[in-house]
């Protein structure tokens, strides 16, 4: 299932083309958080290729290709998981989406560490379990790196969310000890116009009305939508790939170079300017992560073959903007 782009200079001679390369099979892959941004994209791109797609859904079963699931209750049907080749778990509330409070910040950790677990007994469970299951973390992992580059070695940070990331992989160590490889997926800034945090910046900035944050100097740690989805399926396709990898393009850039992209790209002014105390008024505790640094590089990737189809924040925006 592995994507990877492809850059064609002129077409070759038809008498002296490789052979095409084999196609994978056609595999049953479960999905949690189908219905985000990421999972959505996933799931059109794994049916696309004609790959058969579970979603395990918060409610009864209404479709052959549904499940139902209670992370809460750690509970998962796990009769409509009998034959599932893959699992791929990106469920968990948005970390953005609301100001943090005592409550909130404990259903971030919930929804992703009982989740988590939820999904990994279950498929510990099961007589025939899946060759692996990739479990969406992120990048909160590492904590502020400031001006200092870090790949999958570096150890956790300090605060909330290195803890609840920390706790989030964690929970996956049923589905290990059963024989499961598993592999967390450390994800960045998903730079997309349909959602998540970049989706907010969008229209801001074709309304003239972007601008850094802070002092633009901290480092964001981004990747394309399509390459975050081709990099999960590269997770699964690649059995050499356990444990943390990060899903971050090759150059991280500082918030003052994103501006920057986004003005460009958009041909919009962006000369505007957020101050800090201003974003720790509106976003309380989280404004101390989006000034923070994180510049994380994706060695694993790397490592492994992966190819960026958008590999620098100008590509990665104007592919989002189309």
């Amino acid at each position: 299932m592995q994507h990877t782009s492809q850059r064609h200079s002129e077409q070759p001679d038809p008498s002296h083309r490789r052979p095409s390369p084999p196609r994978a099979p056609r595999r049953r892959v479960a999905v949690t958080g189908a219905s985000g941004l990421i999972g959505s994209a996933l799931v059109r791109s794994l049916r696309a290729d004609g790959h058969e797609v579970v979603r395990l859904v918060r409610r009864p079963a209404r479709t052959a290709d549904e499940v139902e699931w209670d992370p809460a209750r750690l509970y998962v049907d796990t009769a409509g998981l009998v034959g599932v080749d893959a699992v791929v778990h990106l469920a968990g509330a948005g970390v953005g989406e609301r100001r943090w409070n005592d409550t909130y910040k404990r259903e971030i950790r919930d929804s992703r560490v009982l989740g988590t677990r939820a999904v990994a007994e279950a498929l510990a469970s099961l007589a025939d379990p899946p060759e692996v299951l990739v479990c969406g973390t992120a990048l909160g992992w590492y904590g502020d790196t400031g001006d200092r580059a870090v790949d999958e070695s570096a150890p956790a940070g300090e605060g909330f969310l290195p803890s609840v990331c920390v706790e989030w992989e964690a929970a996956a160590a049923p589905a290990e000890a059963a024989g499961i490889r598993v592999a967390y997926a450390r994800t960045g800034l998903v730079v997309a116009r349909e959602g998540g945090a970049w989706g907010r910046l969008f229209p801001l900035f074709r309304a003239g009305l972007g601008g850094r944050m802070g002092d633009g100097r901290q480092y964001w740690s981004f990747i394309s939508l399509h390459d975050e989805v081709a990099a999960l399926r590269h997770m699964v396709d690649t059995p050499s790939l356990s444990g943390p990898v990060n899903l971050t393009a090759p150059e991280p850039v500082t918030n003052r170079e994103v501006t920057a992209a986004m003005g460009r790209v958009l041909r919009r002014p962006a000369f505007l300017h957020v101050p800090a105390p201003a974003l720790r008024v509106v976003l309380g505790e989280f404004a101390r992560d989006v000034l923070g640094s994180q510049r994380v590089l994706p060695g694993r990737l790397l490592e492994t073959g992966f190819d960026f189809a958008f590999p620098t924040i100008d590509d990665s925006v104007r592919a989002a903007a189309r």
